[in-house]
């Protein structure tokens, strides 16, 4: 009989991949459709983050809902919440509209990310590194094939076909989630308002000074992820690269990424603040090479500086999510709540400050300066543990 802990894992993953797969069909190239709906930068930085700063918000309440209704239904529930705004995407729908979808896919992800981190953490995996690293690889396997199914989509028969495919995807994730995790456990029991308020408080008193110093550095490395994941397909627009290298361009990263991660994945140590600090100087240093090297207009190094880069934050994420589960087992719907606010709140600012500051100071500089930061602030976090080691 399979163990049930992993058994876990690899039902949540599963879910997250098939939600992922079809939001990916069309997220990567949701700038471009902007665009051509008269969206200007700013705008769609404003966009992305209207989505990610609603996650922040409604993640405490997401926790809450975990005690009194079971995980299962609120992944479930989340799925659908996706499906639901690929068919107002589909339909065109405008503005003021428009805005209020971006704010229910936040809620969605809300839902499905802390029932998610929620089951998790309860289910107290031997490994948790790994868990997390295994949970939060699945949107590479999709990106495996999905942007490049997306782009053949959207070339073939345009953005309302790729809405549609996504539509009928994440409604089959939501039904997946609700069979296969329906039976699992892992639920805590009632609680008040009060009392998880109580929790929270608990929890803050428990994470240590260095535990912070990692979280904040979580936070940065999620900040220029938020920024890349809203504005890099317009970064290589920027240097004069066609539609169809752009699409070949991501299509090769998320093949190569596939194995890359299901390699970390494996070898990834039981470290969180380690990992968190590893993948900080990875991330640091990609970023910063990025940006002096986008004028050269290198197709083979942007390849690989980005596929390191991201492999990087797999590592970071990892570790994050890792150093919550095991500080805070005791409270793992509050702890689901918290670490799902720090990714999007980092990518919501990533979102919002990137608008402006492409405006002020180009994308080059953007890269070198959160770049450098990133890896000094990791160098100082992996001396300072190897300091303790001795």
């Amino acid at each position: 009989m399979k163990n049930f802990k992993f058994e876990i894992t690899e039902k949540i993953t599963l879910t997250h991949f098939f939600l992922m797969f079809g939001y990916k069909l069309f997220s990567l190239y949701f700038p471009l459709y902007l665009l051509e709906r008269n969206f200007s930068i700013i705008e769609v930085g404003y966009t992305s983050f209207l989505i990610y700063i609603t996650i922040a918000i409604f993640a405490p309440f997401a926790g809450y809902l975990n005690y009194k209704i079971k995980p299962h239904i609120l992944i479930a529930f989340g799925a659908i919440g996706y499906s639901a705004y690929s068919g107002a995407m589909l339909l065109g729908i405008l503005v003021p509209w428009f805005y209020l979808f971006q704010i229910l896919l936040g809620i969605s992800a809300a839902l499905f990310f802390v029932s998610s981190r929620s089951l998790l953490m309860a289910s107290d995996p031997k490994k948790i590194n790994n868990s997390f690293a295994w949970f939060y690889s699945a949107p590479t396997y999709a990106d495996a094939i999905a942007p490049a199914l997306g782009a053949l989509i959207i070339w073939k028969f345009g953005f309302f076909w790729v809405f549609f495919v996504a539509l009928i995807i994440q409604l089959f994730a939501s039904i997946y989630a609700y069979v296969k995790l329906k039976k699992k456990k892992g639920m805590m029991p009632t609680t008040s308002i009060k009392e998880s308020v109580k929790n929270y408080k608990e929890i803050g008193q428990k994470i240590e000074p260095k535990g912070i110093f990692f979280i904040f550095l979580s936070f940065l490395i999620l900040l220029i992820a938020g920024f890349n994941n809203t504005f890099f397909v317009l970064f290589l627009k920027s240097l004069n690269w066609t539609q169809e290298q752009i699409l070949m361009f991501n299509s090769l990263t998320s093949l190569l990424l596939l194995p890359v991660s299901i390699f970390i994945t494996k070898k990834i140590i039981n470290d969180s603040k380690y990992n968190i600090g590893l993948g900080g100087q990875i991330v640091g240093l990609c970023s910063a090479l990025l940006g002096l090297i986008s004028n050269m207009m290198n197709y083979i190094l942007i390849f690989v500086l980005t596929v390191i880069e991201n492999t990087g934050n797999l590592i970071a994420s990892s570790g994050r999510s890792a150093l919550m589960a095991t500080k805070l087992r005791k409270h793992p719907n509050e702890s689901a709540a918290i670490d799902t606010i720090f990714s999007p709140l980092s990518t919501a600012f990533g979102a919002l400050l990137g608008g402006f500051l492409i405006q002020s100071f180009g994308y080059p500089l953007i890269f070198i300066f959160f770049g450098v930061a990133i890896f000094i602030l990791s160098f100082i976090g992996l001396k300072a543990i190897s300091f303790d080691k001795q």
